[in-house]
């Protein structure tokens, strides 16, 4: 895990079920609401599954910004891949290089899952991270479509 030694970017560590407020509030602003608890239960789930990752950067004991990951075999392209499932930044911290910092070690923990790719989902309406992902070298690559089963 990449540490910072910087007073400006945070320190990236992996989430912990202590992170939960503040998780729960990065996930209201990115568009997916949850409680502490519900985010309590989701840190629980995924810490005992080495597939996944969640990076939280701290800034003086706030979750500055959160990146969580998924390491998976991609049957259509051969290799494995690495999937970020969330990416978000409080919009207090927005425009400091934090996005830029989750991103750098969401790349290195891919290479150490053996992934050949890296690749991320972004809702059509998020113009700025579009733009955001496409200055951090993650090229428009198709369209996502999405059908939701059991009222999810």
């Amino acid at each position: 895990m990449t540490s910072t030694a910087s007073p400006l970017l945070p320190h990236l560590r992996i989430a912990t079920c202590t992170d939960a407020a503040g998780i729960a509030a990065l996930l209201g602003t990115l568009g997916y609401p949850c409680d502490r608890d519900d985010a309590a239960a989701r840190i629980a789930l995924v810490a005992s599954d080495p597939r996944h990752c969640v990076i939280v950067a701290d800034h003086h004991g706030d979750c500055a910004g959160l990146i969580a990951m998924l390491s998976r075999y991609s049957f259509a392209h051969g290799v494995d891949i690495c999937h970020i499932a969330a990416l978000v930044v409080a919009q207090t911290y927005q425009r400091r290089g934090i996005g830029q910092q989750l991103l750098r070690e969401a790349q290195a923990w891919a290479r150490t899952q053996g992934a050949a790719r890296i690749e991320v989902a972004s809702a059509a309406h998020r113009e700025s991270a579009h733009a955001f992902y496409r200055r951090c070298g993650f090229p428009d690559s198709g369209l996502r479509f999405v059908r939701r089963l059991r009222g999810a």
